[in-house]
């Protein structure tokens, strides 16, 4: 009984999405716009959402289903050092948002990935990318929180639960993954 209602969840979970298309359309058409204007995409997120960011930035630097030219991404969870650093002297809070600021520039974009839409260190970052003047997009769960009023477009799993929010934001970055892949083939 257990594995049916989780993949009964799933399944309803994943068609709220339907719901949500003009927004998940708008992300992606901002996310080729800036690759196609020479900016990156900055991705950041903790826990799962980490793992998220760093495979979302995988799938364009790396290739997803196609073979390609590199794309410029970067998650700002992996470097260990750089997290430990900022961690140590100025918050934790700030371990996003000090790497926005070193990184980041006007006509790049910033994903934030956040299950609970309150994670501070991804608000801070969201903060310091909309004083570069970059775009950010949320990749949200639950009520969204403080990030979905922050952010330039929210894309808000409503569900409760994080196993559900974080599969529906990997089919999300999935999706992003295979049009960016497709326009750039294209040469959109």
């Amino acid at each position: 009984m257990m594995w049916i209602q989780t993949i009964t969840e799933h399944i309803a979970t994943i068609e709220t999405l339907r719901d949500m298309a003009p927004m998940i359309e708008d992300a992606v058409t901002a996310l080729i716009e800036t690759l196609q204007k020479g900016g990156k995409i900055l991705v950041c997120g903790n826990g799962g959402s980490a793992a998220d960011a760093q495979h979302f930035a995988a799938e364009l630097v790396g290739r997803f289903e196609a073979e390609r030219k590199g794309l410029p991404a970067i998650a700002l969870t992996t470097d260990t050092s750089i997290l430990t650093a900022i961690g140590n002297d100025y918050g934790f809070e700030r371990v996003f948002s000090r790497q926005v600021s070193a990184l980041g520039a006007t006509g790049d974009i910033l994903i934030g990935i956040s299950t609970s839409g309150n994670s501070r260190n991804v608000l801070e970052a969201v903060g310091s990318a909309k004083r570069i003047g970059m775009k950010t997009i949320g990749l949200l769960g639950g009520n969204g929180g403080k990030l979905a009023e922050a952010v330039d477009t929210a894309i808000v799993v409503r569900n409760p639960r994080t196993a559900r929010i974080q599969e529906a934001h990997i089919l999300l970055l999935h999706y992003w993954a295979g049009r960016i892949e497709q326009a750039v083939m294209d040469g959109a």
